[in-house]
């Protein structure tokens, strides 16, 4: 397939292109996140009119999210018309969203059946890009992921490991449970899909990915010192960790039986990927210093 990568600065646009680069199934574009904020309709349309894509994998307001980038009603808009651009030249607009739809107040993890009841303005935004994808473009699909986290970019462990490095006591929340993912793992989940898509498979609609494990940030960021703790530049007895008690639990687990069940694509631990990112993230730092 034809791909265009919209965002692809971001943690999880960076770790597509190294997918598809590897795999060498899918031919690729890219956009990344700034020079995708077009100004007007046209623009966009223009963009998708270029490459000629079978499908467009939007992973703007994804990494926006993870990374802390503020969102606007334009981003949104945007995706209205990239939406009605996929639907006018055939192709497939994969939207990628997140588990933050959610309020996280039901105790089992959410379906895809389950109405989105965030109230928070990035779960509220998410929401109107999710209904804009499926009602405007015919053969759109939405993938809501867990957390994405990667040894790059601006994303829960670079900022996690940004702040054990400071050293002193660390308190850290213990009150919202969810399942985070690594860039590579949603990757290779995304590339799932593009394989069995090529294939002729005809699938629509939404779709949940989360890893198999579920952690709070107390918990995370445990496993994060005891893999820095190898380092010599780093060692755990510079930093305490302390639980935040917020005397109430969230959780925004995702069921992702519909992903397995149409696409193949099992779920794995995100315990297993922690290890490889830590050594990349201060590999990174050591090559910037020199």
């Amino acid at each position: 397939m034809r791909v265009l990568i919209l965002g692809s600065d971001t943690s999880l646009g960076w770790a597509l292109e190294q997918q598809f680069s590897r795999v060498g199934r899918h031919e690729y574009e890219s956009v990344g996140f700034a020079a995708s904020r077009w100004r007007s309709e046209r623009h966009a349309k223009k963009a998708v009119r270029r490459v000629r894509p079978d499908i467009v994998v939007d992973a703007r307001l994804q990494g926006a999210v993870d990374s802390g980038e503020q969102l606007y009603d334009l981003d949104i808009e945007r995706c209205h018309w990239l939406a009605k651009a996929c639907q006018r030249n055939g192709a497939i607009y994969l939207l990628l969203s997140c588990s933050r739809v959610f309020a996280g107040e039901q105790e089992r993890p959410y379906t895809e059946q389950d109405v989105p009841d965030s109230t928070e303005t990035i779960g509220r935004m998410l929401q109107r890009a999710e209904e804009i994808a499926v009602q405007a473009c015919e053969r759109s699909l939405v993938l809501r992921l867990g957390p994405v986290f990667s040894y790059r970019g601006r994303n829960v462990l670079t900022h996690m490991l940004g702040q054990l490095m400071q050293g002193g006591t660390l308190t850290l929340d213990n009150s919202l449970r969810g399942c985070p993912v690594a860039s590579s793992d949603a990757a290779r989940v995304v590339s799932g899909m593009l394989d069995q898509l090529s294939a002729g498979a005809e699938s629509r609609g939404v779709f949940h990915y989360g890893s198999s494990d579920a952690t709070n940030c107390y918990e995370f960021a445990e496993v994060l010192l005891a893999s820095a703790s190898q380092f010599s530049e780093f060692g755990p007895e510079a930093v305490t960790l302390q639980e935040q008690e917020a005397g109430y639990t969230l959780s925004r687990r995702l069921d992702c039986n519909r992903l397995r069940n149409t696409f193949a694509i099992k779920q794995v631990p995100w315990r297993g990927f922690i290890a490889d990112a830590v050594k990349l993230y201060f590999d990174n730092l050591q090559s910037a210093e020199k």
